[in-house]
């Protein structure tokens, strides 16, 4: 078969020729639809996640949309390097594998699945956020941002407050229901003035920058709180703007603050499984916004390190030929 191939961290994957998987105890081999670039697939082909590992030749690739020998379309998850879903075929769990309801299409449900599950996680796992509650999203104009903040509005949060730097994306968001947003491209200062103003009373921050702008933004709510006593769940996903924070010890004996984390050493499989199946089930009526951008498996070394607009995710497709069009 073919598949896409990392032989050094960090370098673009080449279209090579691999022997065909070999599915082990409870795996299934799956003819892959669509696998998404997601920033995990990316960081760990970089060997820059802690799940990446040291073992090369890898073949990239966490999550996609297959069919199966019965032709039946399913979502396919939990791949571990070497072994990675952008290739022909792929040998996943069979306990991950979900089937699409009507309505989804393989393409972009390969898009959006990782990034909304991303966020399920975040928002009812890990900050337990309940209907008609309120978050701050800290970098809300990313992808993992936007599907977080598209998801805490389908689930009936009572205000979203979407915090990040890109001018046009904020205004998108604005205009898909978002209540408040906040330029963090502006003086610490002014994004503390901002933040305090709208998201005083919030009951859970989803960070996905962490580094300085969580500081500015931890104290700037922390002194905002109109009760000092209501719970705020601060989740840290991901670390866009940096790698660690300088902590006051009275920012955690003012507030009753809970800081965790959300990623996959943080994640209860049952409880993954659980909230991948409903989100699918929640999908087909869902008003969700991204691009999904297919491109042929073939065109992955050039296609790698494409730049994208906001709500753009590439999935690259092994039965597309080089004129996008199905072979």
């Amino acid at each position: 078969m073919y598949a896409a191939v990392v032989h050094a961290f960090g370098e673009s994957p080449r279209y090579e020729l691999l022997p065909d998987p070999e599915p082990g105890d409870g795996e299934v081999v799956v003819d892959v639809l669509g696998a998404g670039l997601h920033p995990l697939v990316r960081a760990v082909a970089a060997g820059t996640h802690y799940t990446s590992g040291d073992r090369l030749p890898l073949v990239p690739g966490y999550d996609g949309v297959g069919r199966l020998e019965s032709g039946e379309a399913v979502y396919f998850s939990g791949l571990v390097p070497p072994h990675g879903s952008m290739a022909e075929r792929a040998a996943a769990p069979r306990s991950s594998l979900i089937p699409l309801p009507d309505g989804l299409e393989p393409v972009t449900t390969a898009a959006l699945v990782n990034p909304m599950i991303s966020a399920w996680m975040a928002l009812y796992e890990r900050a337990e956020l309940q209907a008609g509650g309120a978050v701050l999203i800290l970098g809300a104009t990313g992808n993992a941002g936007r599907a977080a903040a598209q998801l805490a509005l389908l689930r009936g949060a009572q205000k979203v407050v979407a915090a990040g730097r890109n001018a046009e994306a904020l205004r998108e968001l604005s205009g898909m229901g978002v209540h408040q947003t906040v330029s963090l491209d502006a003086s610490d200062e002014e994004v503390a003035v901002s933040l305090g103003e709208v998201a005083g009373d919030v009951d859970a921050v989803i960070d996905y920058l962490w580094g300085h702008p969580a500081e500015v933004a931890l104290a700037a709510v922390a002194g905002a709180r109109p009760d000092p006593a209501q719970p705020l769940r601060w989740v840290a996903v991901g670390s866009m703007a940096g790698p660690s924070i300088a902590l006051p010890s009275d920012v955690l004996r003012r507030i009753n603050l809970d800081i965790c984390g959300s990623g996959a050493g943080s994640a209860v499989p049952d409880r993954v499984d659980a909230s991948l199946r409903s989100l699918i089930s929640l999908l087909p009526a869902a008003e969700v916004r991204t691009e999904a951008i297919a491109v042929p498996l073939a065109e992955v070394h050039q296609a790698w390190n494409r730049n994208l607009a906001t709500g753009q995710r590439l999935v690259f497709c092994p039965d597309l030929i080089a004129s996008g069009t199905p072979a």
